[in-house]
């Protein structure tokens, strides 16, 4: 469980770490952890402070890396020869040293405590000004030492002669020179000869061009002050060597007392770095106490901007060790236990809180359960992992942990969401830590109404705007808002009623109170669906079959005579053998067509009438009816 990545107290480390210069300091931030001492939690904090107002008053010190001078004094006190480089860190290490020792002497002006840090710094001025005077732009100066001043004369002497020596040769000999100027070649000094003219000077050929058309050639008469200028740098580099030498061995014999000005110089930065990071969120400096209490005027996330912050006003110790925290979503729950958290965990890391006033004890853990816990590589659900990390808090948990959970008893069944909740609650109770968590369940807001050292606390809602207003209410229990926002968009109040008494009972009606403005038009303006008239399609079926269409019946594929068209509800009439029957017009397909059976005019009641009804039809055609005519199928 990483607390301070939940809280993002790691992003306040961060903004810390920036701020610091040594690499030392960054180390130490990263790794900085809340104090358990009083003495020296009050100490931590009085740096902080005198860092502060010696800042606001003599602006940042000037406080130097201090990466590089350490690879320097390994060096030396392993007797090596330190570059010049390496020399010149030395150098701008005690020049810091001297401004820091200027600034703190300033600082005495304003009687701040961190001055008394001035004494514990050395200069080291003779050294200091040994390596400026010796090494300079990276070099050792030709007044080191007078040996290497003389020699450096003569170097330069004997090249001048070089080159005199050298435009005389090609002053001498200008149809031979294939240009007007010297060169040098792999450090040789030559003048450069038509090819064809090669063996008219004296000397060494050196090299050739590109194209092998001039050849250059270092003549015998210079060749001799070439070996004078080697072996006067020889001599060069064994004096240069000389004066690293001894200053590598002055730096030896003062690596203590640089390192203890590193080791001020590292401290000194971990203190104004908390100053600055006090400036840089505009901070205050906290009171500590032991007696499990916490007051914060006007406290804010340290992490968002102060000028659209909503101020915090909380208290909570003496009786009261946990709140519960209710109020809708997304109306600064999580953001108010955050920022109660975070004041009190930086005050006991020895920074300034973002606060007007804050008094703040002393805690021996802090612990939390805070965001979606999710974990797909352990199939662990959100509810499994909220749970899994409660425990975890729980099992840590004692009378002088500090204790913020959010959306207790979430992920699961309400009803046995709600009970695990209390059951939580009751633990944290039990432990005597101070506590606070965020819920919905109202369960959990009764439970604390009727619990000793437990309150109630809401987060205001702004019922006309429908947005929150990031204003907390301790000893008030909050809602949800979810009726009034709903009313507010247009739901009726039956509805609205309807939805109270399913929730908290018809008692709570009472307590709520919408505007009966919104009622349920059946007839609304909204735009209607035009719906295309539809028409009996089984009226083109008539002609799809025809009397004495031969086709076929299906899913028995038995063969029959249409005796009837299809009527109107798709249903058609066919003679099967010994029976007639009625059949939808689906369950038919066409076989033979009557055309190609029968004749045209074809009588079909031959095929399909007894002899008898054809009889009787025949009587009844000549109105001829003799009693009671009985027409059989």
């Amino acid at each position: 469980m990483n607390i301070e990545k939940q809280i993002e107290f790691d992003k306040i480390k961060e903004k810390w770490e920036a701020l610091a210069v040594t690499e030392c300091a960054k180390e130490k931030i990263k790794n900085w952890s809340f104090c358990l001492s009083e003495s020296e939690l009050r100490r931590q904090i009085k740096d902080t402070t005198d860092s502060r107002e010696i800042i606001g008053k003599l602006g940042e010190p000037p406080l130097p890396d201090t990466i590089e001078i350490k690879e320097a004094l390994s060096a030396a006190c392993k007797g090596e020869c330190l570059t010049t480089y390496q020399l010149e860190r030395v150098e701008k290490i005690l020049v810091a040293v001297n401004r820091l020792k200027t600034y703190l002497n300033h600082g005495k002006m304003y009687k701040n405590p961190l001055s008394g840090y001035e004494k514990d710094l050395d200069s080291a001025e003779d050294l200091r000004d040994e390596i400026s005077r010796q090494v300079r732009n990276g070099a050792v100066d030709d007044y080191a030492s007078k040996n290497l001043s003389q020699i450096r004369k003569q170097i330069v002497k004997c090249e001048e002669q070089m080159k005199q020596k050298a435009g005389q040769i090609m002053n001498t000999n200008k149809k031979y020179m294939a240009d007007s100027y010297y060169t040098f070649r792999n450090g040789r000094l030559c003048v450069p000869v038509k090819k064809e003219f090669k063996l008219k000077i004296t000397g060494s050929v050196i090299g050739k061009s590109a194209t092998g058309s001039t050849f250059f050639i270092e003549p015998s008469g210079i060749a001799r002050y070439y070996e004078e200028l080697q072996s006067l740098k020889i001599s060069e580099e064994n004096e240069v060597y000389q004066v690293l030498y001894t200053l590598s061995a002055m730096v030896a014999a003062r690596v203590e007392l640089v390192n203890n000005n590193i080791a001020v110089i590292e401290k000194l930065d971990f203190i104004f770095s908390k100053g600055k990071l006090s400036m840089d969120m505009d901070a205050a400096e906290p009171s500590i106490n032991t007696e499990r209490k916490i007051v914060l005027k006007n406290a804010r996330h340290p992490l968002m901007d102060k000028n659209t912050c909503v101020p915090l006003q909380f208290k909570m110790g003496d009786e009261i060790h946990g709140i519960v925290i209710t109020g809708p979503n997304t109306g600064g729950k999580t953001v108010a236990i955050k920022t109660v958290m975070l004041n009190c965990l930086m005050a006991q890391c020895g920074l300034h809180v973002t606060c007007e006033t804050a008094d703040i004890c002393m805690n021996s853990s802090y612990l939390c359960d805070i965001g979606d816990g999710q974990n797909i590589t352990e199939n662990l659900s959100t509810f499994s992992a909220h749970i899994k990390n409660v425990l975890e808090v729980l099992e840590e948990t004692d009378q002088d942990s500090f204790v913020i959970m959010d959306e207790l008893g979430s992920g699961t069944d309400p009803a046995e969401g709600m009970g695990i909740a209390i059951a939580i609650l009751e633990e944290l109770k039990k432990s005597g830590c101070l506590f606070l968590v965020t819920t919905h369940y109202p369960e959990v807001k009764e439970y604390a109404d009727r619990t000793s050292s437990i309150v109630n606390a809401r987060m205001d809602f702004d019922k006309e705007t429908l947005e929150p207003v990031y204003k907390m209410v301790i000893g008030e229990a909050g809602e949800s808002c979810a009726f009034y926002i709903a009313g507010r968009l247009g739901m009726p109040g039956h509805m609205l009623v309807t939805a109270i008494c399913s929730a908290y009972g018809e008692a709570a009606v009472k307590n709520y109170h919408f505007e009966e403005k919104n009622i349920i038009n059946q007839n609304s303006k909204g735009s209607k669906i035009k719906k295309t008239k539809k028409t009996n399609g089984n009226i083109n079926l008539r002609n799809k079959y025809n009397r004495g269409d031969s086709v076929i019946v299906l899913p028995d594929k038995k063969i029959g005579i249409v005796c009837e068209p299809v009527n109107e509800k798709g249903v058609l009439r066919i003679q099967l053998p010994g029976k007639k029957i009625w059949i939808n017009h689906k369950r038919v397909k066409l076989h033979v067509a009557a055309a190609e059976l029968y004749p045209e005019n074809y009588d079909f009641s031959v095929v399909f009438d007894t002899v008898e009804n054809r009889k009787l039809r025949h009587d009844m055609e000549r109105k001829y009816i003799d009693g009671v005519i009985e027409y059989n199928e």
